[in-house]
């Protein structure tokens, strides 16, 4: 009697065991065809378009933009010394194609630096008849309007002229004024200053006039 219940035993775990296998095949099995149903179900993402160049971008909108210019010119007789658009009385003035008003040149390119726009001798060539003798308020005005045009408006400007003689402090109010007219800008917003070059080179030995500017554009 014992002999059969183990006999009985032995054959129940056998067949247990082969259900066992069986069950685990089968999940297997089913296992891997989900897998094989899901990668065939999966779509690759596409690959990323390569981005287009820096040059090729649209311009960013800049809060503020800044610009620096400079002119220089030299004095021979004869000529007038135009400077902010005021007649310095003087015996000498600027060897120039237009009327060589050095600070009016050096803010034009200023502020056509600061928008990113070619250069006063790109726009108005000295090679150009049009502009022999012209008066620099032409260019001054048209940087302005590009100005404009881009959405920018003046927030300030500081000049600083190099000249040896004559002495040009007595003339920088009446030059300030002339400035904040052409530009549309308040006497606080436009600064001049005056330097002489302690007699060096040709700016100290009253053979030239120079200008350096800087600005500052606003949205």
């Amino acid at each position: 009697m014992r002999t059969l219940r183990t006999a009985t035993s032995k054959h129940a775990l056998r067949k247990d065991h082969c259900t066992l296998r069986r069950v685990t095949r089968s999940m297997v099995s089913q296992c891997s065809q989900r897998s094989r149903c899901t990668a065939s179900a999966t779509v690759s993402p596409p690959a990323p378009s390569a981005a287009a160049p820096k040059h090729q971008q649209e311009a960013p909108v800049l809060p503020f933009r800044v610009g620096y210019g400079f002119d220089l010119h030299r004095l021979v007789e004869g000529k007038k010394l135009i400077i902010c658009g005021v007649d310095v009385p003087h015996v000498r003035g600027c060897d120039a194609h237009s009327d060589g008003d050095v600070a009016l040149h050096a803010l034009t390119d200023a502020i056509l630096g600061a928008l990113c726009l070619p250069d006063i001798g790109q726009l108005f060539p000295d090679t150009d008849p049009k502009w022999k003798g012209a008066n620099s308020d032409t260019f001054i005005k048209e940087a302005v309007r590009l100005m404009h045009e881009r959405g920018y408006h003046l927030g300030n400007v500081d000049i600083t002229i190099i000249a040896q003689q004559p002495k040009l402090s007595p003339h920088k109010e009446q030059m300030r004024e002339q400035l904040c007219q052409l530009l549309g800008s308040h006497p606080s917003t436009v600064n001049i200053k005056a330097k002489t070059h302690e007699k060096v080179d040709s700016l100290g030995e009253n053979r030239s006039i120079a200008c350096h500017t800087v600005c500052m554009l606003l949205r």
